[in-house]
């Protein structure tokens, strides 16, 4: 039995002040019991000015928040997904990057968020993210003793052939980090992530920012624990907090058993019919 816990935040400019919450936060879930731990994407810093954002970033090995979580992991002997950072990239661009911490302290995966949320939202927003970072290129996948994980990252759960291939090569747990926006995650959050977890037969854990952020901007919250059949375990409102629910890893097989589609893959093809065309066999 795992006992995970999703953190859920309101993280503004202040890194400093957005790490010390977050610590304060995952200490509280470990003191519940937590052994398994995961927050949000972005949780040392939302900034929406990019030059500020790219003044105050750091690369891994300089950033305060990366050695701090380290630490606490190594403490609290605790498996720590931090959902992800905002750091410095090597060229202009910065990193969207998710790390998995060991309870040895130890760095035991990296992911960079592969799909990058450019659009024109229905509200007037205009969200770039590809101006500010760089996309991953690889999939993650982590053995660890708690089962193997699929490690990505918000606007990815808009991308199903991600996760059906992280599970058809052994993950039976996804995070999905986010920063949702209010009129995205009023539509597709939900029905997003239960998508995920019943086409894979895993556990999705999507630990979210929630409220009015100290910017201004509007994140939707409700971080969620979505069994393999696609239940919802455990939800949080808008505000910032801890969810929790106990997860026995052996659902994931029952529920692969009952639906094994991961084993149906079949190769397609792909005709194209144009209207007024006479299709001569």
């Amino acid at each position: 039995m795992i006992r995970a816990a999703l953190i859920q935040l309101r993280s503004g400019a202040a890194m400093t002040r957005n790490v010390a919450e977050a610590s304060a936060l995952i200490r509280e879930a470990v003191g519940r019991g937590a052994s398994f731990v995961s927050t949000p994407e972005m949780t040392n810093i939302i900034e929406p000015d990019r030059a500020r954002l790219r003044s105050l970033a750091r690369a891994e090995a300089e950033d305060a928040g990366v050695s701090a979580f380290s630490e606490l992991a190594r403490e609290l002997g605790l498996w720590l997904n931090i959902g992800s950072l905002a750091l410095k990239g090597p060229g202009d661009k910065l990193l969207n990057r998710s790390l998995l911490f060991a309870p040895d302290g130890s760095i035991a995966a990296r992911y960079d968020k592969i799909h990058l949320f450019d659009a024109d939202l229905p509200s007037g927003e205009s969200l770039r993210e590809s101006h500010a970072y760089d996309a991953g290129r690889n999939a993650v996948l982590v053995e660890t003793p708690l089962g193997a994980i699929g490690l990505t990252i918000c606007y990815d759960v808009r991308f199903p052939h991600l996760y059906r291939a992280l599970a058809q090569a052994g993950a039976k747990l996804f995070t999905v980090p986010s920063a949702f926006t209010v009129p995205t995650g009023q539509a597709h959050w939900h029905v997003l992530l239960r998508a995920r977890a019943i086409e894979t037969g895993s556990f999705v854990l999507a630990a979210a920012q929630g409220g009015r952020h100290p910017s201004g901007r509007e994140t939707y919250g409700h971080s969620l624990i979505v069994s393999p059949w696609g239940e919802v375990l455990a939800e949080a409102g808008s505000e910032p907090g801890i969810v929790m629910a106990d997860l026995e890893p052996a659902q994931a097989d029952l529920a692969r058993a009952r639906i094994p589609a991961l084993e149906h893959d079949r190769a397609i093809g792909l005709t194209v019919l144009k209207p007024g065309c006479v299709i001569v066999t």
